[in-house]
């Protein structure tokens, strides 16, 4: 039988049976690695230049294992591309029976408990939503999956989704009426038995990290798991070893609280009183969060006389709720899970609050109507090495961007990863042929009060050269919300800028559009795919370094700091080439394409660590010469 990288090779059947497939020595050398990885159990960190085609170098080797393999990706956009898209592709053509399962977090499915208590309420707060749920009640009698990505008439941000979908904490269980029929048991179930199973980074890690606390787990054990956009994974695993508790999620108790009343006589009595002293007291705190920065240390709030008291009285008014419902346990499994909550977060609060462990963080943010309070491990690596050991699994980590100027040290030691199997591949771009780097002299430093200003004016000719067809990417949406200020009166080409319609909607308009000027921040520096002539120029403002009000990478850095390390070479310029390589990644998609990739940030020249940003960038030709992007781009659009 043929190995991985044979199959994947000139004489192999994907060569033969699939249009457009050009074998690739990388996409070969990357299957070989993959392959030795799940058969001798290893932890293989991949980077894989774009174009490389990881997907298939990942996916031959999984099926052809006969082993049971969990492939995550970084969204579910990615998810479903894998799942319905390049797994069939790939399962044709090896012609292979083993079974396949995508699995997404349960607020993707349709609950129909909660649909119903929705109907039955009829608290809706517009004919928009009165429509929505209409259609939303028509295809729950039509759908096989109940996946809301079905359904693309109602809106992904619409405010009916939450309400007819379940959380951990609002689910009924086995004790649910519509059990038999749950999609999130279906999907469950159908996990459980399948060789591979594609998830989502979100869910991998909320299901490792219950795992790990004793709940039991959502997805079976596996032999590999191989995570895809890899890149991802430090922050997304903070995240899931944090402990955190939100006003959104005590205001759905009160409300939980008062919907399940129905049909248990004289309950809505008894809890009306205390669910709306929750409700109350959440916004009385939020108010006297108002003076505070959108996010700190905990530190900074708990000190305050007014936020110590609404904190108290917060604290009061979840023990009323629970005492309330406490006499109405076994008239309902609804209210009884109410209650089992409502126990649950009054400790959690309690624990934010009191708690303070060396080796933790514990910080706040705020959002216009709400709060989160947070505490986050400063070190993620150790429950990492438990959760791999415990696997005994394979574990492969890839993705187009892991390494800064050629080394893995910096991803592995976050991971906690101890001398894994490595292997990087180049693009297979030509990018001295395909691609121009162009450093505008001239500019001010980042902090000077009109950079943006001064970035604008450098970038319009390019833009003029180019007929438009570009992102300009940015680093805050400060700079962001100025430029998209400035430019319509400067351009004669389509503005799209971000949050003036969903992504998705965004780029398709773009793309149409021929010679538009996408003005994005942080969600548009990666997982964005333009292909071909509708982008041909990519502007990045300033080097992509972490905004320094962020609580958790202030305690990280102390943490380096008390430690004898540098922690802006150690934690912060790593993390910045990473991010800048990601936005950098959007100009050159296909072999066919050409561009400009232009980089605003004088620091690059001017400070030492900018020989390491340009050292991690695909190898192509630097100008700081306006005229010599004027020829290329005239070159481009003569196709020469």
């Amino acid at each position: 039988m043929q190995d991985a990288a044979e199959l994947l090779g000139g004489d192999g059947p994907f060569a033969r049976e699939v249009p457009g497939f050009v074998p690739r020595a990388a996409q070969q050398a990357m299957a070989a690695a993959v392959e030795q990885a799940i058969a001798e159990r290893q932890m293989l960190v991949a980077e894989a230049g774009t174009g490389t085609g990881k997907t298939f170098a990942y996916l031959v080797p999984a099926l052809l294992a006969g082993q049971r393999v969990i492939v995550s990706t970084g969204t579910k956009t990615l998810q479903d591309q894998l799942f319905h898209r390049d797994l069939p592709r790939v399962r044709s053509v090896l012609g292979v029976r083993m079974t396949s399962a995508l699995l997404k977090g349960r607020a993707n499915y349709l609950c129909l408990h909660r649909l119903e208590q929705t109907h039955r309420e009829g608290r809706l707060a517009s004919r928009e939503q009165v429509a929505q749920l209409q259609s939303i009640q028509a295809w729950s009698r039509r759908t096989v999956s109940g996946d809301r990505a079905e359904l693309d008439s109602v809106a992904e941000d619409s405010p009916l989704w939450p309400r007819v979908t379940s959380t951990a904490e609002n689910c009924l269980g086995a004790e649910c009426p519509f059990f038999n029929d749950c999609f999130v048991v279906k999907a469950r179930r159908a996990a459980q038995e399948a060789d591979l199973v594609v998830v989502n980074h979100h869910l991998l890690f909320a299901d490792l990290a219950i795992k790990q606390e004793g709940f039991g787990e959502i997805l079976p054990g596996a032999q590999a798991f191989i995570l895809d956009e890899a890149h991802q994974i430090p922050d997304l695993a903070g995240q899931f070893f944090s402990v955190s508790v939100s006003a959104r999620q005590l205001g759905e108790l009160a409300g939980d609280a008062l919907a399940e009343c129905a049909g248990v006589s004289g309950a809505a009595a008894l809890l009306r009183e205390p669910a709306a002293c929750l409700d109350d007291t959440l916004k009385r705190l939020r108010l006297a969060l108002d003076r505070f920065p959108a996010k700190g240390a905990f530190v900074q709030i708990e000190r305050d006389a007014a936020v110590e008291r609404e904190l108290a009285a917060l604290a009061a008014a979840l023990d009323a709720l629970a005492a309330a419902l406490e006499p109405q346990s076994g008239r309902s499994r609804g209210l009884d899970s109410v209650h089992e909550r409502v126990l649950e977060h009054a400790a959690r609060l309690a624990h934010l609050v009191a708690s303070h462990s060396h080796d933790t963080v514990y910080w706040y943010e705020l959002t216009s109507h709400g709060f989160t309070f947070h505490a986050t491990p400063l070190d993620i690596a150790q429950p990492l090495r438990e959760l791999r050991a415990q696997s005994q699994a394979a574990w492969i980590f890839t993705s187009a961007t892991l390494t800064v100027a050629g080394s893995f040290e910096h991803f592995s030691r976050q991971l906690g990863l101890a001398e894994p199997v490595e292997l990087a591949v180049d693009s297979p771009f030509d990018y001295a042929r395909q691609a121009l780097a162009y450093l505008p002299p001239g500019l001010p430093d980042p902090g000077a009060a009109d950079y943006t200003e001064c970035v604008l004016d450098a970038v319009l000719p390019v833009l003029q050269a180019s007929q438009g067809r570009a992102f300009l990417l940015f680093t805050s949406h400060r700079a962001l919300r100025r430029a998209a200020d400035l430019l319509p009166q400067r351009l004669a080409f389509p503005l799209f800028v971000q949050g003036s319609a969903p992504r998705s909607l965004l780029l398709e308009r773009f793309r149409a559009s021929g010679n538009g000027v996408l003005l994005g921040a942080a969600s548009f520096w990666e997982g964005v795919d333009v292909a071909g002539d509708a982008l041909s120029v990519v502007v990045i403002d300033k080097l992509p370094f972490a905004a320094p009000d962020d609580p958790v990478l202030e305690a990280r850095l102390d943490a380096l700091r008390e430690a004898g390390a540098n922690p802006f070479f150690a934690w912060q310029v790593p993390n910045a080439v990473i991010a800048l390589r990601q936005g950098a990644g959007r100009l050159i998609r296909d072999i066919r394409d050409r561009g400009v990739l232009v980089l605003c940030d004088p620091r690059l020249s001017s400070r030492g660590y900018g020989k390491l940003f340009l050292a991690s960038l695909p190898p192509m030709p630097r100008t700081r010469d306006a005229a010599e992007v004027a020829a290329f781009l005239g070159a481009m659009a003569s196709g020469e």
